[in-house]
């Protein structure tokens, strides 16, 4: 009977996955408390061994000593106590044997649930230390069955909880796919260690990168920060420990291999691989790749990076929805504001404008207050308007007043005796032609065109036939 005890046990730390000795404390945990109900007194301190090599069962019961005892389940006398232990005296706990004869029936009968209660919560026990050490680290399992806000996946120890809010939006899982899985907490519940798993959480990617990249794993080349949008585009800044190594080099592996890889089992996320820089101005740059960068000016105080763009590139840089400035912001953990090049140079003419008239009010401040005095009164004065003259219309004759009349002796001309041809108002004078080397009069003319058609002209003096 001894060797099938010890058989059944060993057999039990197969089955759960335990050493012998948990699977040993967890039966002899469960005697304890089916001997105290059995033989022993509700509240009395009592011990259970199990001989690993013989499989003997021995309780060990704690007794006061007293002269003369009433219960003897939790009392011994002192004459039995010396025998014991001969220092022992009145008032003293002392520790006897006390297994009863039917140890084997009650192993098998009464203590047969409470033995697997105790197996089972060994068996949690186990599981979450396992686990717990493993927080934050990249684990594979297969999907066992699909609920519609979690979906359950087989660690093979236990059974891990993709929560709908770690999942990634562009995949459809099915039931018996192999996925890898960030592990993102493990805690104690009613049913027993629960794990949490995670597809979307940034460290999924730095793990995968780890797996991937031999470089990383042996720490020649460090990630240095982590932005993703998960299933939609993610950016990893990368640095190398020792000079003369391309981390971004590393990282992408010959013809894409290595990166394409960790695409594919991230379903088509798109990653981009950005070189770290101590210079902030110059990572805020290279994290905003692929568009080019004209000039970035930081506020240390606000931690505000302004960056200027060509007008052509400012779409690039932005990104669809402002992705890619979004996780530029969250790589270099600083907030970026993206200016084109023409919004820019504005901004700088209408800062010019009110800075230059500043400059020339200090300069006219720093005169003497006479010469300022001067300038102000010269700015006050207008100049006078001009004298009104009073036009006169064309054709009227122009009459002096009457005392420049007397002044001036009248002088008449021929063209003031002749008369005047009236003229009609609004009529323009005719120009006359200038006679030229060709000029010619009008019978020349038209003696010109009627030889010109051939018709002749006989003149007899007199008349014209």
């Amino acid at each position: 009977m001894k060797s099938d005890f010890l058989l059944a046990i060993t057999q039990l730390s197969a089955e759960k996955n335990l050493s012998k000795e948990v699977v040993i404390g967890a039966v002899e945990a469960a005697l304890v408390s089916a001997y105290r109900k059995e033989h022993f007194a509700p509240k009395q301190e009592l011990s259970v061994k199990i001989n690993q090599s013989t499989g003997k069962v021995e309780v060990w019961a704690a007794k006061t000593v007293i002269e003369k005892p009433s219960d003897p389940r939790c009392e011994i006398s002192l004459a039995d106590a010396r025998r014991i232990n001969p220092d022992a005296s009145l008032g003293d706990t002392i520790t006897v044997e006390a297994t009863p004869q039917n140890a084997g029936r009650i192993a098998a009968q009464t203590a047969k649930q409470v033995i697997l209660q105790r197996l089972h919560d060994a068996e949690h026990a186990a599981v979450f230390e396992e686990f717990a050490h493993k927080e934050g680290t990249i684990v594979t399992g297969v999907v066992q069955h699909i609920e519609p806000r979690q979906v359950f996946i087989d660690l093979g120890r236990t059974e891990a909880v993709l929560p709908a809010a770690e999942q990634m939006h562009n995949e459809r899982y099915r039931v018996g796919q192999r996925l890898k899985v960030y592990i993102l907490e493990v805690a104690h519940s009613a049913k027993g260690p629960q794990v949490i798993v995670s597809r979307s959480h940034p460290g999924l990617l730095r793990r995968l990168f780890e797996l991937e990249v031999p470089e990383i794993s042996n720490g020649v080349v460090e990630i240095k920060g982590v932005a993703r949008e998960a299933g939609y585009r993610s950016k990893v800044a990368v640095a190398a420990r020792q000079p003369g190594i391309d981390p971004v080099g590393c990282v992408v592996g010959l013809r894409g291999i290595r990166i394409q890889n960790i695409v594919n089992e991230l379903n088509g996320e798109k990653i981009d691989a950005v070189l770290w820089h101590a210079d902030q101005a110059v990572f805020i740059a290279n994290a905003l790749s692929p568009a080019q960068i004209l000039s970035v000016e930081l506020d240390e105080e606000n931690k505000v990076a302004t960056v200027i763009v060509p007008d052509r590139q400012l779409s690039l840089a932005i990104g669809r929805e402002g992705q890619n400035a979004r996780l530029a912001a969250k790589l270099a953990e600083w907030r970026i504001d993206i200016k084109s090049a023409s919004v820019a140079e504005a901004e700088k003419a209408a800062r010019v404008k009110p800075e230059a008239k500043a400059e020339k009010a200090e300069v006219v401040e720093a005169l003497p207050v006479e010469v300022s005095a001067m300038l102000e009164t010269a700015a006050e004065m207008e100049p006078a308007p001009p004298a009104e003259v009073e036009l006169v219309p064309s054709g009227v004759p122009f009459e002096l007043p009457a005392k420049a009349a007397e002044e001036k002796p009248q002088i008449r001309f021929a063209e003031d005796i002749m008369a005047v041809a009236p003229t009609h108002a609004g009529a323009k004078p005719k120009k006359k032609k200038k006679k030229g080397p060709n000029w010619r009069s009008d019978e020349e003319s038209m003696r010109l065109k009627k030889g010109t058609r051939g018709q002749e002209v006989f003149d007899t003096g007199d008349e014209e036939f």
